[in-house]
């Protein structure tokens, strides 16, 4: 996911919380300043009453003298009302209360917001009572916070569009850095110094930063490109010149069979150091970039035409060599390294192989991905030499000939072409070499 989508979702994350807090204090909120209000109007109304009470008001108390008689005046629509009725002399007087209950009037239930008001007239307590109704303020608070969260939500949405464009803005720079240079640091000699166009100090110094870093390693790359043209040289021409004077003297008759082993011995040792020399200098020059991937390559083809030169060692070894490829597939790349690689995975399922094994190459898709695979019957691999097998001079068996490099090179081919190379094996069993190509290679 991109920066600028995680930003804008944070932001909306960041406003719905506050949502969901104003949700849940809203409640808290309304019922303080609604309760505020209301008890503000029924202590006007109870200090109206008082002032106006007389014994003519309540005359019936006194004259009945019964504590279970109750004054009581409703509303039309029971939203409001007022009880007065006796208490018991030991009461407590000149008290005021507030208090949120359910009552029952005229077989009507509702809510009320109570204020009870304790008081002694002509040696006689009593208790005053005036409610309000809360079934409005319900109805009022929700269609508030109905109202209120459909605001909010709306400003969300606002919001979140707005940080969605704002911030693609911001960071336009940004993907363009990585779009003109980030992306281009393993090619040096193509890597584009032009400033990029930003108001962000930020951005300007990442750019500066990484032109730097780029003439850096672009003089890096070409140091080591000279001291890979210089070990060519200085190496590889001294053990030609040696391989021809030992090659002269086989052709002294006066040296005896024992001199002659040894000349033959130090030819099969320059021979395999040239080798040795010769796969480093390849690895080397497939990771710096050395080689170019502009041609057409077809597996099929590559494959076909390596059987062909192998079909003397596999016949050797009397193996079984089954190529099911379905899918013609192409893509561009470099032929040169893409014949290497199969080279080696194809020895290596020769070498490594029993006698009257097979060998097998198909293909496929994988979540949408091409794979070839090459397996065999071979001797098989356990997990520490799974873990190794791409090192540099790893070597399965020192029964048999090699430097140790076959794989090292796979790997190296692999990702020059940001192909992904998985081993699946087990000990005498057999090995399967695994080539996922990526999504960008298409299929003819």
């Amino acid at each position: 996911m991109k920066i600028k989508h995680q930003l804008a979702i944070f932001n909306a994350l960041s406003r719905l919380l506050l949502i969901l807090v104003l949700w849940l204090m809203l409640p808290v909120l309304v019922e303080k300043v609604v309760y505020n209000h209301i008890n503000k109007s029924l202590f006007e109304k109870k200090q109206k009453f008082i002032e106006h009470l007389d014994k003519e008001e309540i005359n019936d108390f006194i004259v009945r003298n019964d504590a279970s008689e109750t004054y009581a005046s409703f509303s039309t629509l029971h939203s409001e009302f007022l009880l007065l009725s006796r208490v018991p002399l030991r009461s407590k007087v000149n008290q005021t209360f507030f208090i949120t209950e359910p009552r029952i009037i005229e077989e009507e239930r509702n809510d009320y917001r109570i204020l009870q008001y304790y008081f002694r007239y002509e040696n006689t307590n009593y208790l005053l009572e005036i409610g309000n109704s809360l079934s409005e303020i319900n109805d009022l608070t929700f269609i508030i916070r109905f109202f209120i969260i459909i605001v909010l939500i709306i400003i969300v949405v606002i919001t979140f569009l707005a940080d969605t464009f704002y911030i693609e803005y911001l960071l336009k720079p940004f993907y363009k850095i990585i779009d003109t240079k980030i992306r281009h640091v393993n090619e040096p000699e193509a890597f584009d110094h032009t400033p990029i166009k930003t108001h962000s100090r930020d951005f300007q110094e990442l750019d500066t930063v990484l032109n730097q870093m780029m003439d850096r390693i672009s003089e890096l790359f070409k140091k080591e490109k000279q001291f890979i043209a210089n070990v060519s040289h200085e190496l590889l021409t001294p053990i030609a010149l040696l391989k021809n004077k030992f090659e002269n003297l086989l052709q002294n008759e006066s040296l005896n069979d024992v001199a002659v082993d040894k000349i033959v011995s130090s030819l099969g040792t320059l021979d395999l150091l040239k080798k040795v020399i010769a796969n480093l200098l390849l690895i080397s020059k497939i990771e710096n970039n050395q080689y170019e991937a502009k041609e057409s390559i077809d597996l099929d083809a590559i494959i076909t035409n390596l059987v062909t030169d192998l079909q003397d060692r596999i016949e050797d070894k009397e193996l079984s060599f089954q190529k099911n490829l379905e899918h013609h597939f192409s893509f561009t790349g470099n032929k040169t390294l893409m014949h290497i690689l199969f080279y080696n995975l194809i020895v290596n399922a020769i070498k490594y192989n029993k006698p009257c094994g097979t060998i097998e190459i198909k293909d496929g898709f994988l979540n949408g991905n091409y794979f070839l695979t090459v397996s065999d019957s071979g001797i098989g691999l356990n997990v520490k030499q799974q873990q190794n097998i791409f090192k540099r001079f790893t070597r399965v068996s020192s029964d048999l000939e090699g430097q140790g490099l076959g794989l090292a090179i796979v790997e190296s081919i692999a990702q020059f072409h940001q192909i992904t190379i998985e081993i699946r094996s087990e000990i005498n069993v057999g090995t399967t070499f695994l080539l996922v190509f990526p999504n960008e290679q298409k299929l003819n």
